[in-house]
């Protein structure tokens, strides 16, 4: 857990872990207002804002996520109080006119498909790591998955609105006393991932 001497940006890397169990404390409406509201400030090429989130609140709505989930994930990620599909909209061209600043944009990615799904994509994966880190900022504990029908799931919560998902994130509060912490895993370092050219 943070102390008083812990750094914001060792509270966002270090000290936050991937949950692995959720406080019974709802998360309210509000929170989730409040962290869209800071994922939406993050950059993205030319501001396309391709990132949708559809937040699965009630019990509902999870338990219709039941039969997408690998099985390894179903326990931790229903018992999380909201899971948020990260996905993007393929047509997010549309919003161009309004949010962009280079006339004929809309009109560039709409004649390129390749593009526009190769831009959707990369942007909405990119506003979706900005969801953790602002989860994180506001005290949440998150969880990211990708063990699911990505297909089920678009046909189940985002068909209506022609979105694709990407992948899930289970967002709650931290347990207070969290069960034996696992031992964190290892990382790479500098000279295996990175190259200085």
């Amino acid at each position: 857990m943070a102390t008083q001497d812990t750094s914001p940006l060792e509270e966002l890397f270090t000290v936050h872990r991937t949950a692995r169990a959720f406080a019974s404390r709802p998360v309210e409406e509000d929170v989730l207002r409040r962290l869209y509201d800071l994922v939406k400030m993050g950059p993205t090429s030319g501001n396309c804002s391709p990132g949708r989130f559809a937040f699965l609140k009630t019990e509902d709505a999870k338990e219709g996520l039941r039969p997408a989930l690998s099985v390894g994930n179903v326990e931790r990620t229903l018992s999380a109080p909201v899971v948020a599909i990260v996905g993007h909209d393929p047509l997010f061209f549309e919003q161009l006119p309004r949010l962009g600043s280079v006339s004929g944009l809309r009109d560039w990615f709409a004649a390129d498909v390749g593009l526009s799904e190769e831009t959707a994509f990369r942007n909405g994966t990119l506003q979706g790591g900005y969801l953790i880190l602002a989860a994180r900022m506001l005290g949440l504990a998150t969880l990211p998955m990708s063990g699911f029908d990505s297909l089920m799931v678009e046909e189940r919560f985002l068909r209506q609105q022609g979105w694709r998902a990407n992948f899930l994130v289970a967002l709650g509060y931290p347990q207070e006393n969290p069960a034996e912490e696992m031992e964190r895993l290892p990382k790479l370092n500098f000279e295996e991932a990175c190259l200085c050219l």
